[in-house]
């Protein structure tokens, strides 16, 4: 029997390596930064707009250079030293922060300078996040990776859930200008860690010399591989949403619940909470196969739309803490999926590919989803976030069955099996 000081240890076995334990303390603090940041700028553009569409085509902006440049950022974290490409982009997002605290607390910020800036961070996060993604795995190796990128995202989740409450509170107080100059400030702790990173303990890579072929060798990889292609496919579908989760939630804030930015950041922070919890159960899990996936997407969709038909403030609440852990224990899943079938040489230019599909669908899905908030309302907008992707992940799972010869079988009542089950036709 495990006694609970092994199933601590084995939930957090990644962060014996130090270089790991270095970047994971680092990416709180950014994190947590880059959430008080995400809500300041929502809730400014609704404000200087008034319009759920515009927080919408704000997040699209944010998310569109990785549509158009992915795959180059994946490129990128395979051809060149990652430490040192990280290093370069927490300057890059931390300059323009600066920028847009400056012109908030001037008060000479308008809608389209807000634009412009979310537009300039996606195009450092293009690049920064197949970096960031496969360099874990230069850190911990491919036995840890699994519960490095666990934890990787439960880092994440407690920055969002930190991040909401303290801009709320800031907004409120002193406005949405304070909110990103201490995302600013927050960069500093990245960049320490990197530099503290001891390069002769990490797990170095082979490295691409191609430019053309490079980019077609991801594309080719990702389509001949079913383990990295399905769950590509099914974060995909689900990133049309799920990225766009807090332009829903701010229009429950200002619409439904009429308890503005503070009522904001608590809805997302009940997100975040259920997603530590998430990410804390998926870090002990060892690996989720392709069917296994299926039923958290299906998990998380009947989780969605039971959300959506709720409608007191406090069970909404407590649904969405409660999507917000299946969403990411299905997150975390696909992206182990993906990164464990990967091959080193070539991990960059997958994860370009996984996040260009992921976040690429979110660009698209920013201003759809905000024009149904605003036009037929949020929960009109909670439920097609559920149904959409659940319709997405009904198909990739008879796909699967139909490829692995498998059926649903119905069992006898009484009987100590579970009713239904996956077996052999």
């Amino acid at each position: 029997m495990s006694t609970p000081t092994a199933s601590f240890t084995s939930t957090f076995s990644s962060l014996r390596t130090r270089n790991f334990r270095l970047f994971a303390s680092g990416q709180v603090v950014s994190n947590t930064g880059a959430w008080v940041q995400r809500i300041a700028q929502d809730w400014l553009v609704l404000t200087l707009t008034g319009s759920a569409t515009a927080v919408g085509i704000t997040t699209a902006l944010q998310f569109l250079p990785t549509l158009l440049f992915g795959l180059y950022g994946g490129l990128i974290a395979d051809r060149y030293n990652k430490r040192r490409v990280l290093l370069l982009t927490q300057i890059g997002m931390a300059s323009m922060s600066a920028g847009l605290a400056w012109l908030t607390l001037t008060d000479r910020v308008l809608p389209w300078h807000v634009y412009r800036i979310a537009f300039g961070l996606g195009l450092v996060t293009a690049v920064d996040n197949p970096t960031r993604q496969s360099f874990v795995n230069e850190m911990v190796g491919p036995e840890q990776l699994r519960n490095a990128i666990s934890l990787n995202a439960s880092v994440f989740q407690l920055g969002a859930l930190i991040g909401p409450a303290v801009s709320g509170y800031l907004i409120n107080a002193v406005g949405s200008g304070y909110s990103f100059a201490i995302n600013t400030l927050s960069f500093v702790a990245p960049f320490i860690a990197l530099m503290r990173i001891d390069e002769s303990q990490l797990n170095r890579t082979v490295t691409t010399t191609r430019s053309g072929a490079s980019l077609r060798d991801g594309l080719r990889y990702v389509l001949s591989r079913p383990d990295v292609l399905w769950p590509t496919t099914l974060v995909g579908m689900f990133g049309i949403f799920t990225i766009n989760l807090p332009v829903t939630l701010a229009a429950y804030a200002n619409t439904e619940f009429h308890s503005g930015a503070s009522g904001y950041g608590t809805l997302s922070s009940a997100v975040a909470l259920g997603s530590v919890v998430g990410a804390l159960v998926s870090a002990r899990r060892t690996r989720t196969r392709l069917r296994g996936l299926t039923m958290l997407g299906a998990i998380v969709c009947v989780l969605t739309v039971l959300t959506a038909a709720v409608g007191e403030q406090w069970a909404y609440t407590a649904l969405l803490a409660a999507v917000g852990a299946a969403t990411l224990l299905f997150l975390t899943s696909a992206n182990s999926t993906v990164q464990l079938a990967a091959e080193d040489g070539i991990r960059g230019r997958v994860m370009g590919v996984y996040l260009l599909v992921f976040i690429g669908s979110g660009a698209i899905g920013g201003p759809l989803l905000g024009a149904i908030d605003q036009h037929f309302g949020p929960r009109t907008g909670m439920l097609v976030s559920g149904v959409v992707p659940g319709i997405a992940t009904v198909v990739v799972a008879l796909r699967l069955a139909h490829d692995g010869h498998l059926r649903l079988q119905l069992r006898p009542a009484g009987s100590r099996a579970p009713l239904l089950a996956v077996v052999s036709r």
